[in-house]
């Protein structure tokens, strides 16, 4: 550990582009995590900023690299920020950690280890015997190192579940009027404000998927696709809709319904067996999750514990609607991904918290 050693200021900066270059890609990575990147020179100038876009396309090392061979600054590089351990491996794309070798890059600041316990560790250690300098924001002792950990760690939250425990992350959104119901006046389909359907949106950006229950389908045929915000290009989804028949689908849902779910990029799929959610989700390489229903989904999912966030938007008599987060991590991204609202209230999960919330 290096004792007493804190961030410098450019290296701080840094983080905060690279994390905000990564956001833009958050929804579309799947199953690789969101990363950014930026690379400076000597002097703390930004001479790259890169992210990771969709799999199979270049990490956000080898991007920033890349971009740094364009402009004809390949020489000046000196510091390489990035939110994740370089990868040490070869998949769909080289070894990042190789293209840093090859770089004249005196330092790399690595803001979180790789959770993939098959390869953490390898990548900043191939970089250390090659003679790079390697900082790993966990072994620096100042405020400012653990900040932008977090944030990397907020970052990359579904992720590390889905290589750690084999299963997708669940955030629970949930719109409540002042009294507490979840059911809009006669007419309408929402009663929150504008800002708030602009959070949800970003959030369903955010998002491979989506949970509904089959009552939600059949009584406001909603169309889940992403409005209020730009969307992905020609992002694909997946639309989970949970219900007791073990039927095909087509007996389940109208087949107009469907016919219009897949116009709009969607592909449906049925969980009879709500326990196995998360573990379909997973298995349909999808990180993160967004369920959108009525009460009584809301209220099995509390009762299963299945949900990681649960993100309330509630009407006020007056002003903004109140934004409130419950996890039951430490990480959240939903937090990091909506960080340009403001939150009432932040919290761990604690017992009976949501009760009178879904019943």
């Amino acid at each position: 550990m290096n004792e007493g050693i804190d961030l410098p200021e450019a290296i701080s900066n840094a983080f905060s582009y690279a994390i905000r270059e990564a956001l833009l890609y958050v929804g579309q990575t799947a199953p690789n995590p969101p990363v950014g990147c930026v690379i400076l020179d000597q002097q703390g100038k930004i001479l790259a900023t890169a992210a990771h876009h969709e799999a199979g396309k270049l990490h956000a090392e080898a991007l920033a690299l890349r971009q740094c061979r364009v402009a004809g600054v390949w020489n000046k590089i000196h510091d390489v920020i990035v939110t994740l351990e370089p990868c040490n491996h070869i998949g769909r794309t080289p070894p990042c950690s190789e293209s840093l070798l090859r770089t004249p890059a005196r330092r790399i600041w690595v803001g979180v280890a790789d959770p993939n316990p098959n390869v953490c560790g390898a990548g900043n250690e191939r970089l250390r015997q090659g003679g790079k300098e390697v900082f790993l924001l966990r072994d620096l002792c100042g405020k400012k190192s653990l900040y932008w950990q977090k944030k990397c760690e907020d970052l990359i939250a579904p992720f590390i579940q889905s290589v750690t425990r084999g299963k997708a992350w669940i955030t629970v959104k949930q719109a409540l009027d002042v009294a507490g119901s979840m059911i809009p006046p006669i007419g309408k389909k929402t009663f929150t404000s504008f800002t708030s359907l602009c959070q949800a949106h970003q959030l369903r950006r955010g998002t491979e998927a989506i949970i509904t229950g089959v009552n939600t389908i059949k009584e406001d045929n909603p169309s889940f696709t992403v409005r209020y915000v730009p969307d992905h290009p020609d992002r694909k989804r997946l639309l989970i809709i949970c219900t007791k028949q073990q039927k095909p689908l087509e007996e389940i849902v109208p087949v107009n319904y469907i016919k219009n779910a897949e116009k709009n990029n969607f592909s449906l799929v049925t969980c009879s067996k709500i326990d196995d959610l998360p573990y379909l989700l997973h298995n349909h390489n999808i990180l993160w999750g967004m369920v959108e229903g009525g009460p009584q989904l809301l209220q099995v999912i509390r009762q299963k514990k299945l949900w990681d966030e649960w993100l309330i938007f509630r009407k006020q008599n007056k002003g903004d609607d109140q934004l409130k987060l419950i996890s039951n991590h430490l990480a959240s991204p939903t937090r990091l991904l909506l960080s340009h609202f403001n939150f009432v209230d932040f919290s761990k999960r604690k017992e009976g918290t949501l009760c009178s919330l879904v019943s």
